[in-house]
């Protein structure tokens, strides 16, 4: 060792350093002969040299006898030496070096104050010809989100690219795609279903194109340098026919921060994946080599491209192609423990092949980065090795001024959730025992609700776009909540709350139990009139007088002949049965305990966010107890109706006391509640949801049979279009809402 020699220690370098070296040495670097591109990163270790699989061992010497290194002959370890990476098209010998001097890359540049930074040399020819597009496109057969492939006509030909997600400014909802996908403001977009071309939106003309390197990090060097971001917005045409999730990803995660302050080398060879529309198989995985690859110089400006993602260790290439463009890449983090030793095998996410990775129905996976170019390298090969140019999402937003939009239709804290209200709708469609009511029901299962393959998918309406077709089991929710004031206390009836004054000692249940006389809406009004202080009207449940009213609107529509009236009186009745068999729906306790804050969020965290993230596993199991339950037993009569749904509100708190609910909604707080809170209350749960469905079919077909349904020719026993139900729901005197005292 010599004492007197400064000695460099390498793996204390970060990005600022890397990026500084590269820019002073960069008018030398980019001319010499063979240089195709710089980036900043990690050292890549040939693959059979000593210290690829060992540290302590000393790397190969420069010699005659080393051979080029490749991206395909080489990797990235957690050893390996921050770095600037130099990519050239021809590999140079030592002879031929040793007779020109001048072509040689310096393997150490050196900073005024003494930082010296390593290059990698690393030998990769550019693919000139773009190659062909991938033929597994994958198109919407419902709600359109992340993944789906995404068309613009222009100068007499079909551009294409891939949906990233949607992202939202606070006024107005967008899809995120690729600049010069989206192209300039008031162009359309479209992509293609089963019923053929389907406009999407029209091109919103904000778009993130190059900036100064040092406007987007702050202390990067960077001069003359702009990087590019090329991302643009799409402004959607109707917003409830998107998704929020991503094709064959699921739920979106928080997305990576990255910036000047958290950027760091930690971040080469990240394991990433992509769900992109252009890829053959539909999905790409690869890893992060590679930061501000610098990709062209133009008129003495650098171009450089944020992520450079590589192939993972074993992989020969990046699946991705032509129509990738705006695909979001996502953190695998289960592949990213899994080599840090803190993972399982098997447990990598849907950018794995099979693209049914970990627990899919929980996970929610986070972008790093969306995709806007792809690069490909020759090396010794005759096959280029893919490449994915990328620009992180966290810089992408901050140029639009957008955030990713996670939970869409997501958040009506005060309603049992949507996976339950279609759920109990869609198995109810499938109970009637008379034919042709049979025949009618299945005809309109995905006007009632929506199919069990789209619960199971997270694909769920939402209100925001009043023009768009809402599911009839969720209007009331989705549509009337905001039309219709006075449908609020239709939602629910605290049938456990003790009375005061004259109705001291009883509750609502006991009532009707005891006396046929409490089962009008004008003694509950006397019941909620003595309680101190009287509630508002709001908050008077109205719900048995509510189905009352309904049914008696089914005899008169089938009495009628109108198929199309019975079917929306149907279909939003299910909406109010399903919520008489939410324990929470029929008990003061629907938000804990008065009083009790800390139990405020126990509605939302059972009805809606346990049910959403166990979907699947309700679909399955419900299938299963509802399996053969058909309607036996028929009434007559608007109070056989209320009755009805009173009775399923008993066996509902006796099966499953609301003071369960809370209970276990305290005991379980923190990580992996929802979990928990479904292990213990998920049997009970669909046990009390196809109890809904079966009352459900039975009003529905005791109203049909008293009305004389069966008199209905059977031609007319099919789909109600759907522009048809959207007036009728439309119309405030259609089955009209009330308060109870007005019932």
């Amino acid at each position: 060792m010599d004492r007197f020699a400064r000695r460099t220690e390498f793996k204390s370098l970060t990005v600022q350093d890397l990026l500084e070296a590269r820019d002073r040495y960069h008018v030398h670097i980019a001319n010499l002969p063979h240089v195709v591109g710089t980036a900043v990163g990690r050292y890549r270790i040939r693959k059979d040299d000593d210290n690829a699989s060992d540290p302590r061992l000393s790397h190969r010497p420069p010699g005659a006898g080393a051979p080029p290194r490749t991206l395909e002959n080489s990797v990235i370890r957690d050893w390996s030496w921050p770095a600037v990476l130099v990519f050239v098209d021809t590999w140079v010998g030592l002879d031929t070096l040793s007779r020109h001097p001048e072509a040689i890359v310096p393997p150490r540049l050196y900073l005024p104050d003494g930082r010296v930074v390593p290059t990698c040399v690393v030998l990769a020819s550019r693919r000139q010809a773009d190659l062909s597009a991938g033929a597994g496109l994958s198109f919407p057969t419902g709600l359109v989100g992340g993944g789906y492939p995404i068309f613009r006509d222009a100068q007499g030909t079909t551009l294409r690219g891939t949906i990233g997600g949607i992202v939202s400014d606070g006024a107005y909802s967008y899809a995120l795609t690729s600049s010069h996908v989206a192209g300039d403001a008031g162009e359309r977009l479209y992509t293609y279903d089963r019923g053929g071309k389907r406009q999407l939106g029209t091109a919103e003309g904000r778009m993130a194109g190059k900036y100064p390197l040092s406007d987007l990090y702050p202390g990067f060097a960077g001069v003359q340098t702009l990087v590019t971001l090329d991302a643009g917005l799409v402004l959607i045409d109707d917003i409830q026919s998107w998704t929020c999730q991503v094709l064959g990803v699921g739920r979106i995660g928080a997305p990576l921060d990255i910036n000047a302050n958290t950027l760091s080398l930690d971040i080469i060879g990240c394991p990433v994946f992509a769900r992109a529309a252009g890829a053959d198989k539909g999905g790409a995985r690869g890893e992060i080599q590679g930061l501000f690859f610098r990709y062209a110089t133009l008129g003495g400006t650098d171009h450089v491209a944020e992520l450079l993602i590589g192939p993972r260790a074993g992989a020969a290439s990046v699946d991705t192609r032509p129509g990738d463009s705006g695909s979001l890449w996502f953190w695998d983090e289960a592949a990213d423990a899994l080599a840090l030793g803190d993972g399982k095998a098997g447990e990598e996410g849907p950018g794995a092949e099979d693209g049914q990775g970990g627990n899919a129905r929980t996970r929610a996976y986070r972008p790093v980065g969306i995709q806007w170019g792809g690069q490909g390298f020759f090396g010794a090969g005759a096959q280029p090795v893919e490449f994915a140019l990328a620009s992180t999402l966290s810089a992408v937003c901050r140029q639009l001024d957008v955030e990713i939009v996670r939970d869409w239709n997501v958040g009506h804290s005060q309603y049992w959730g949507k996976v339950g209200h279609y759920k109990i709708g869609y198995a109810a469609c499938f109970m009637a025992g008379a034919p042709e009511l049979a025949t009618l029901l299945a005809a309109n299962a995905q006007r009632i609700s929506v199919s069990d393959e789209d619960v199971s998918a997270g694909n769920l309406p939402g209100a925001s776009d009043r023009t768009a077709f809402v599911a009839l089991a969720d209007v009331p929710d989705l549509v009337w909540r905001y039309t219709r004031k006075m449908d609020e206390a239709n939602h629910f009836a605290d049938m456990d709350q003790p009375g005061e004054g004259e109705f001291a000692g009883q509750t609502l249940l006991a009532l009707w139990a005891a006396d046929k006389t409490s089962r009008t809406a004008q003694a509950w009004t006397r019941f909620y009139d003595a309680l101190a202080p009287s509630p508002a009207d709001e908050h008077r449940g109205a719900l048995p007088f509510r189905v009352r009213q309904l049914y008696e609107a089914m005899v008169g529509f089938a009495g009628d002949g109108d198929v199309a009236g019975y079917v929306c009186a149907a279909g939003v009745l299910a909406h109010y049965i399903g919520d008489g068999c939410q324990p929470l729906h029929v008990s003061e306790l629907h938000h804990g305990h008065p009083g009790h804050p800390e139990e405020e969020k126990v509605h939302s965290v059972y009805e809606t966010a346990m049910l959403d993230a166990n979907a699947p596993d309700l679909v399955a199991r419900m299938a299963r107890q509802a399996r053969g339950k058909r309607v036996k037993k028929r009434f007559t009569g608007g109070d056989a109706a209320a009755d009805a749904v009173v009775q399923l509100m008993r066996r509902t708190i006796a099966a499953l006391p609301p003071e369960t609910v809370v209970d276990c909604y305290l005991r379980n707080k923190g990580r992996g509640q929802l979990d928990a809170m479904w292990a213990e209350l998920g049997e009970a749960t669909i046990a009390r949801m196809v109890d809904g469905a079966l009352t459900l079919a039975t009003v529905w077909e005791s109203a049909w049979e008293e009305g004389g349904g069966g008199k209905i020719a059977k031609s007319r026993l099919k789909a109600v279009p759907k522009d048809t139900l959207m007036r009728l729901y439309n119309d405030r005197g259609f089955v009209e809402s009330r308060w109870l005292k007005d019932m």
